[in-house]
């Protein structure tokens, strides 16, 4: 495909994201790998794409006194080192992309369903944090050693599908600090995705070569005006309808990827 289509692509991963706030990750790269673009490339790229269109939101974010830090930093303690490990893992176990791209497709697949459910369940999972009583209340007191291994298992599963830093982080965030307002629990998702996204797009780029950055130019060519357009109009669309219309497809992809 030329260079065009994959702008536009760009243009309406950004405008999709800017409407509804659904990261770009559980929405381009499959889109990518239906282009024909290979699931390893594809996710590569799709990481360092994450990394530039989010990295604006953080200094908002930070202005806005919206990001607590200090849960940045446990996640990141976790996320980071497995970020790295994983891509190291990958490099050393196997001898090329066609070799692990058995275990991109399912996780991809496996991260598509978690994000769909998410999204369409995402009040009742704060509903039932806000109760103190036997099992949550174990994990509020453990919260900050329970986020650094969350950010474990975020490091792991993002660099393995590129999906997840924002839905998935998010979900996280509201089940083990549930009294965070909505716009901390963004902020934070954001300021923590940035990094993450950055580093496990470095360990595809550096350890298994699995980035294109004539595609990813392309895409943020498109998104990045695309993003700021939908996040105007957002307000004049039912969201009720869209985010749930969107967890729906992203839930057909997901059972896509990993079972068919």
């Amino acid at each position: 495909m030329d260079a065009l289509t994959y702008i536009f692509a760009g243009a309406g991963v950004g405008f999709a994201v800017g409407v509804t706030g659904v990261g770009g990750g559980s929405l381009m790269t499959p889109l990518l790998i239906l282009f024909g673009i290979p699931y390893n490339v594809a996710i590569g790229t799709d990481l360092l794409f994450a990394a530039v269109t989010k990295a604006g939101g953080v200094r908002s974010h930070h202005k806005l006194g919206n990001i607590r830090w200090s849960l940045v930093y446990a996640l990141a303690a976790g996320s980071i080192p497995a970020s790295l490990v994983t891509a190291l893992l990958l490099q050393t176990f196997f001898q090329g992309a066609t070799d692990y791209q058995g275990l991109l497709t399912h996780s991809l697949g496996l991260m598509l369903i978690v994000t769909s459910a998410v999204i369409l369940f995402k009040k009742r999972l704060q509903r039932a944090s806000l109760n103190e009583g036997g099992f949550m209340g174990k994990v509020h007191r453990h919260g900050k050693l329970i986020t650094v291994f969350s950010g474990v298992i975020l490091g792991v599963l993002v660099t393995l599908s590129s999906v997840g830093a924002g839905a998935f982080c998010a979900a996280l965030l509201l089940v083990l600090y549930p009294k965070l307002k909505a716009t901390e629990v963004v902020g934070t998702d954001i300021a923590h995705a940035v990094p993450l996204t950055l580093i496990a797009g470095l360990g595809h780029l550096f350890f298994l070569g699995n980035v294109d950055f004539v595609l990813l130019a392309c895409l943020l060519a498109g998104s990045l005006p695309a993003i700021h357009f939908g996040s105007k109009v957002s307000a004049q669309l039912p969201n009720s309808i869209l985010q749930p219309a969107l967890a729906s497809l992203l839930m057909l992809l997901g059972v896509k990827f990993a079972f068919l």
